[in-house]
């Protein structure tokens, strides 16, 4: 079946350009969509974001971004694939999906910083899509009760930011929101 939508890149793109992608993109009202719980899909999403079915790796990438686009998490925390004629549960190790690239503009307050993910959107972290920690694991809020692990080569980025920036504890502006760098609990120290 052929990707009907093409995966955002946002490589080289400003962080308007990227805006304008997200208002033009729509996922299924999987929201809307209760049907009965039919069982297992068999499927796990490891702690680096891979998809597994029955333990062996889904390797196309078009199959994990359509899968990905009708997976919703839960009111118990839980996620499942929802279609409107069924429910099936998915293990999720730490985040259903992978931030694997990031562009920021402006600094401090006025930064911006949008999160390429692996399911072939984006999304731009504040207030609606805060980030936080998840132990050592920054993650960000996609909407739908989903969040994406920002991948590690990512996260360097972002801790170079936050270096750079000075605060106290660590962390990062975006969209007019302060998220702090350091595991809940922690002093930054």
């Amino acid at each position: 079946m052929p990707e009907k939508r093409a995966p955002i890149d946002i490589s080289g793109k400003s962080l308007a350009d990227i805006a304008a992608l997200l208002e033009d993109r729509s996922l299924p009202p999987v929201e809307r969509w209760n049907p009965g719980h039919c069982g297992d899909s068999g499927i796990r999403i490891d702690r680096d974001g891979r998809w597994w079915h029955e333990e062996r790796e889904i390797e196309r990438g078009a199959m994990v971004r359509l899968f990905s686009t009708v997976l919703r998490r839960e009111p118990d925390g839980s996620h499942v694939l929802v279609t409107p004629a069924e429910k099936l549960s998915v293990a999720v190790e730490l985040a259903p999906l992978l931030a694997t690239a990031m562009t920021s503009e402006g600094e401090g307050a006025a930064r911006r910083l949008a999160f390429q993910l692996n399911r072939g959107d984006a999304v731009i972290a504040g207030p609606d899509h805060p980030l936080r920690m998840a132990g050592e694991v920054p993650l960000v809020d996609c909407g739908r009760g989903l969040e994406a692990a920002v991948a590690r080569p990512v996260y360097y980025e972002l801790a170079e930011i936050a270096l750079g920036e000075g605060a106290d504890p660590p962390g990062v502006w975006s969209d007019g929101a302060f998220f702090p760098l350091v595991a809940a609990g922690s002093t930054g120290e």
